[in-house]
């Protein structure tokens, strides 16, 4: 009863300000709602106050200040550090040439938001770009360890700002060329042996390093396994002719262009790095016709690299 009556005498707006306190939190605690965007927090974070420098010399602040959304893979300071080290010529950020730190930069950038829950083994488009003004391709692997571009790990993720979101991560990421892109991916462990054959007369590693651009349809580690099993004295890649197998190899390059899969067109004819010809049928599908009569589904397209694109087929073609 007596706090009845005591309380009957407090005047209304302190009951109703006693009320609110209770069902929510009126403490010096309670969490402010994040108005900084992407350039903001990364300039409050000090472990990425290398990042903010860099894109200072990039020239790319305002960019990264606008609506979005975007993701930003944002590496430490010791990742720069790192990439620094990396480089004899390379002391501070003032002997990389601004073009290719702006590059860089723009390889950790998706003009998406894409939170941790929603990555997955899969190539996502950047804001840098490639032949043709192509968007370059950045391997996510989220089975096992989670690495972006074959070895950059994540350290913090979802740091939600106004305009996207951030994730810090250990590694600057350094835009991959096709022979990059098939070493880090781990479905292609089986042409990058038949690439690096110690009997090869053609050096198809330093071939395919070279500027280009180059279209790639690379066969999967199950489609050089299906090559093997169709021939009983063959047990491994090394059993393979080193002549069959060189000849196998050009016929999966074309070396004129950057060919993306919008440019492909029914019955179109390629003809690949070992002068045989494949033709396109898009009439079920993408696949390529050989001329030992394969029917080739391809099964992943538009991986871009900085000298040329890969796609990724069911099957070894057979000229």
């Amino acid at each position: 009863m007596f706090f009845k009556k005591s309380l009957s005498k407090i005047p209304f707006f302190l009951v109703l300000f006693l009320s609110i306190c209770l069902f929510t939190s009126c403490s010096d605690d309670d969490p402010i709602i994040d108005n900084d965007d992407i350039v903001q927090k990364a300039i409050k974070t000090s472990d990425l106050s290398i990042l903010v420098t860099a894109l200072q010399k990039a020239d790319l602040v305002s960019a990264l200040q606008a609506e979005g959304p975007f993701t930003v893979f944002a590496p430490t300071n010791k990742a720069f550090q790192d990439l620094l080290d990396s480089n004899n010529s390379w002391n501070s950020l003032d002997d990389i040439p601004v073009e290719t730190l702006k590059k860089v930069l723009l390889f950790h950038v998706l003009s998406n938001k894409v939170m941790a829950a929603d990555l997955s083994d899969t190539y996502v488009s950047t804001l840098a770009t490639g032949p043709n003004d192509k968007a370059l391709s950045l391997q996510v692997e989220v089975t096992g360890a989670v690495e972006f571009n074959g070895d950059s790990k994540p350290i913090t993720t979802d740091i939600s700002v106004t305009n996207g979101v951030i994730h810090i991560i250990d590694k600057v990421m350094l835009p991959a060329d096709v022979v990059t892109l098939a070493l880090n991916n781990s479905g292609f462990t089986s042409l990058v042996a038949a690439l690096t054959d110690s009997r090869h007369t053609t050096d198809f590693v330093s071939l395919l390093k070279m500027a280009g651009p180059y279209t790639v349809f690379a066969p999967t580690n199950s489609a050089f396994q299906a090559l093997l099993d169709s021939n009983a004295s063959w047990n491994s890649l090394t059993d393979v002719p080193i002549a069959t197998l060189e000849a196998v190899l050009k016929y999966h390059v074309f070396a004129g262009g950057n060919v993306q899969s919008g440019q492909l067109t029914d019955n179109q004819e390629i003809t690949m790095f070992s002068g045989g010809k494949v033709t396109v049928d898009l009439s079920n599908g993408a696949r390529l016709e050989t001329t030992s009569g394969q029917s080739v589904v391809i099964s992943i397209t538009d991986v871009q690299s900085t000298n040329g694109v890969i796609h990724a087929i069911d099957s070894v073609l057979l000229p």
